[in-house]
C-alpha cells in the first residue's frame, strides 16, 4: 500500500513512523514477521502442551506439531518477504 506523502517525510527526517509494526522499505521485515507469527505459534505449542497434558497418548501431540510448525514457518516466510505486497 501507498504511504500518504506526510509519513514517509516525517520518517525520513528521523522520526519514528507511526504504527506498532514499522516498515523499511527494501529490506526483509524479520522482526514484523516474527511479531505477527509468535502468538500463532505460542497457541499451536500451548495446544500441544495441553493435549499432553490430559492424558492422551503422545502421539496426538506430535501428530499436530508438524502442521502447527509448517504454517507458522510459512507464515512467517509470508510476512517476512512481503511476499504479498504486489497482489493487493
Amino acid at each position: 500500500m501507498d504511504a500518504p506523502s506526510s509519513t514517509s517525510t516525517s520518517s525520513s527526517a528521523g522520526q519514528p513512523s507511526p504504527g506498532p509494526l514499522p516498515e523499511e522499505e527494501g529490506t526483509k521485515n524479520r522482526k514484523r514477521a516474527a511479531l505477527a507469527t509468535a502468538p500463532f505459534l505460542a497457541l499451536g505449542i500451548a495446544d500441544v502442551v495441553l493435549i499432553l497434558l490430559q492424558g492422551l497418548e503422545p502421539l496426538w501431540g506430535f501428530a499436530i506439531l508438524p502442521p502447527i510448525l509448517f504454517c507458522s514457518v510459512l507464515s512467517w516466510i509470508v510476512f517476512s518477504t512481503d511476499f504479498l505486497d504486489d497482489r493487493t
